[in-house]
């Protein structure tokens, strides 16, 4: 079972969340979750359910205790983005916290199962569609961030980066659209491991949409200073697929950190590729 959830609180999420109900003829199911209805497909032969919480999305850290029988195999939280800048922004992401730091939701030092395959996928069609439809917006990978830190894969498809976007038709239909393309494909793709750079990591995004390589987590150069070799093993073993190298953004990555870096991907023995 797949599921897929948005929050009541979040406009960009609800309006991602129509758009599927509609183009993919979601109907509702004969319960509910949290006094929502929950709406159900199948897609390629995959049960999907779709539904909606009154939490803040980064803040459902126990939302698989609720759906035991069966456990999603998937959890894709649509969501809205935020930014500083406001730029106009479809992006993915693994959930989960790298650091100490546990502000958004889940628990500290621990990240969710990357689906890089799928992240990947949904990026490619994010992209495909930007382009067909001439829309102005940015697609991105965004490094391993808030919670929740879920022991099953789960990913963040999100729409940003100002309320004017969150309520922006033409691009939650293309969220959408990618959501559930993704979810018809079966590809498995190389799978990476990228360390360096920022939070939105043009040069990682890049490499995905124009080669075969899958980026799982991505830790960005604000939080290499914390992570250890624990961190990095774990960034290796909560991955869907099985991660062959290590990517490096080597202008991304504070000179006090590079050797570092290196000796702990050697110990681990992953291979290494500096972009």
């Amino acid at each position: 079972m797949i599921l897929l959830l948005a929050s009541n609180k979040d406009t960009a999420g609800v309006n991602i969340a129509q758009q599927i109900i509609e183009l993919y003829r979601f109907k509702k199911a004969l319960w509910q979750f949290e006094g929502y209805p929950v709406y159900e497909q199948k897609i390629e032969k995959k049960q999907v359910f779709l539904t909606f919480t009154s939490k803040e999305i980064t803040k459902t850290q126990n939302i698989a205790s609720n759906f035991q029988s069966p456990q999603p195999e998937l959890i894709i939280f649509l969501s809205r983005h935020a930014s500083q800048t406001g730029t106009p922004t479809l992006s993915v992401h693994t959930p989960g916290n790298l650091t100490s730091q546990a502000k958004m939701g889940g628990i500290p030092r621990k990240i969710s199962i990357s689906p890089a395959s799928k992240m990947k996928k949904t990026l490619m069609v994010m992209s495909e569609q930007v382009k067909e439809q001439g829309l102005k917006y940015d697609v991105s990978y965004e490094c391993t961030h808030h919670g929740p830190s879920l022991d099953i894969p789960a990913m963040f498809a999100e729409l940003g980066s100002t309320p004017t976007q969150w309520k922006d038709t033409d691009a939650s239909r293309i969220v959408a659209q990618s959501v559930i393309e993704a979810l018809k494909d079966s590809t498995v793709y190389p799978t990476t491991l990228g360390i360096g750079g920022p939070h939105y990591n043009r040069k990682f995004t890049k490499m995905a949409l124009t080669t075969d390589i899958a980026f799982a987590h991505i830790i960005p150069k604000y939080a290499i200073s914390e992570v250890d070799e624990i961190m990095v093993k774990q960034c290796l073993e909560r991955v869907v697929e099985k991660v062959e190298l290590a990517v490096l953004d080597w202008k991304g990555i504070k000179g006090e950190h590079k050797s570092r870096m290196i000796e702990i991907l050697k110990k681990l023995n992953l291979k290494m590729e500096k972009v």
